[in-house]
């Protein structure tokens, strides 16, 4: 991997952005605790230097000399400083040379640069003083060195440096490690993305099967390559199944035509022949209009018309429009359905579903038997069962029943193409419901509608 691809990658960016964040709070923190430090020792400094101004103040003048240079002799460090001057503004005692001109006497502590007598010569100096005028006119001045604020400052910035460093540097070694990491991930991505754009539709993202984030977005991609691979899948074997189901009435009707002409004699066998291929087309037709309706279902198109649906009612409707047929095949067809229960769905749909169980049920039951049509309450599912006394589905054939265009040995010999199951399971799919074909005698198929 190139350093410029490198180092332009989102997760070093953030590594560099955190590092530098945590090195501007690293001087935020710092800075505070010099001011906190600096703040506490000035406090302490000006209470000092206040008392002493006020003890010396308060003796006699014949005492304030006295008092002065006890206060520095008493002073092994030199950090304090004194002065008593003359109301002319000369100097009487101590060691400052000369009354500051900015200084103001007004008993509150200030920080002065203040010309300090020592030994080896005069030198200047910044001070925290304090100056008062005294009754007779002369001014007392009482200070402390404050050069312990700057090697404290020292001190902290010292520190800041052998201890920024290192924490830059590993932030930002953290920094190149996630992003090497990160972008091996990537490029393993990558390769794999690139493998299934390729056509290799068994391929699937890498996860390594924790929280992370990327591992979560494998998953969900890999579910959704699974979902596509399945798709594709079935539209390979609905175009065979298409073209196997279509080809035969569509071969039918060809063949009819070719022998109405060469041997029709009459208008009336023309009649025949031509209804007979209006016959044929009319089913190829009805099995690409039953395909084009299970793809839009299956892709979500009827979202937008759903709305409360009470089943009860959807049921009865379906019942009265089948139960012309169930006496024509001497089929009992009977409907329980009393309890009022509303669902979120296409009422369209579902009356659709329902209608082709039960047309499915009356198909296959042999005269003198049953259809039962109920509407049920089970545990936290309401359930929609039809029931038959037919020949049922073998456990076999149960979980492929509903794929297109499949018809078992029993339904050879039954008007059909075979698709009223797959439109059931594409509407049952599109509710979030559960279809489920139960043990016989006979046929038993439910739709479960899970109750919020």
């Amino acid at each position: 991997m190139r350093l410029a691809e490198f180092t332009r990658s989102t997760t070093f960016r953030w590594a560099i952005t955190v590092a530098v964040a945590f090195a501007l709070g690293t001087l935020v923190l710092f800075g505070f605790v010099y001011w906190q430090t600096a703040a506490y020792l000035t406090s302490r400094i000006d209470v000092l230097i206040v008392g002493e101004l006020e003890v010396i103040a308060a003796e006699p003048p014949a005492r304030r000399v006295d008092m002065v240079d006890s206060r520095l002799k008493g002073d092994p460090r030199g950090v304090k400083l004194a002065g008593l001057f003359g109301a002319d503004g000369h100097r009487i005692a101590g060691n400052i040379e000369s009354l500051p001109v900015e200084l103001k006497a007004d008993d509150q502590p200030h920080d002065i640069e203040v010309m300090r007598i020592e030994p080896q010569g005069h030198a200047p100096q910044e001070n925290r003083i304090v100056a008062t005028r005294l009754p007779d006119g002369e001014f007392l001045i009482i200070g402390r060195s404050i050069y312990e604020l700057g090697d404290i400052a020292t001190i902290i910035e010292r520190a800041l440096l052998l201890g920024i460093l290192p924490a830059l540097s590993i932030a930002i070694a953290a920094g190149v490690l996630l992003s090497l990491r990160a972008q091996s991930r990537i490029e393993a991505v990558n390769q794999t993305v690139r493998r299934i754009v390729a056509g290799d539709l068994r391929e699937r993202l890498p996860a390594r099967g924790t929280s992370d984030p990327l591992d979560q977005l494998a998953l969900i991609v890999n579910s959704m390559l699974d979902e596509i691979e399945g798709l594709i899948q079935q539209l390979s074997g609905v175009g065979d199944d298409i073209a196997h189901e279509v080809r035969t009435p569509l071969t039918r009707v060809r063949a009819s035509l070719e022998r109405g002409r060469e041997n029709a004699t009459t208008l009336d066998e023309l009649k025949v022949i031509a209804d007979r291929a209006i016959g044929g087309l009319d089913k190829a037709l009805s099995i690409v209009t039953a395909l084009l309706r299970i793809a839009e279902i299956e892709h979500g198109r009827r979202l937008a018309g759903f709305g409360e649906v009470e089943l009860a009612g959807v049921m009865h409707e379906v019942a009265e429009l089948y139960d012309p047929l169930a006496e024509d095949r001497h089929v009992a067809l009977e409907v329980e359905a009393t309890d009022i229960v509303i669902v979120r769905g296409d009422r369209d749909l579902l009356f659709e579903a329902v209608a082709n169980l039960v047309d499915n049920a009356i198909k296959f039951t042999p005269p003198d038997g049953k259809v039962d049509l109920k509407l049920l309450k089970r545990a936290d599912e309401i359930v929609i069962r039809v029931s038959d006394t037919g020949p049922g589905i073998s456990e076999s054939e149960r979980e492929i029943v509903t794929r297109r265009f499949y018809r078992s040995d029993k339904s050879r010999l039954t008007q059909g193409v075979g698709l009223g199951l797959s439109l059931v399971a594409a509407i049952a799919k599109l509710h979030g419901f559960r279809l489920t074909i139960g043990d016989g005698p006979g046929c038993t198929i439910e739709i479960a509608v899970r109750q919020a």
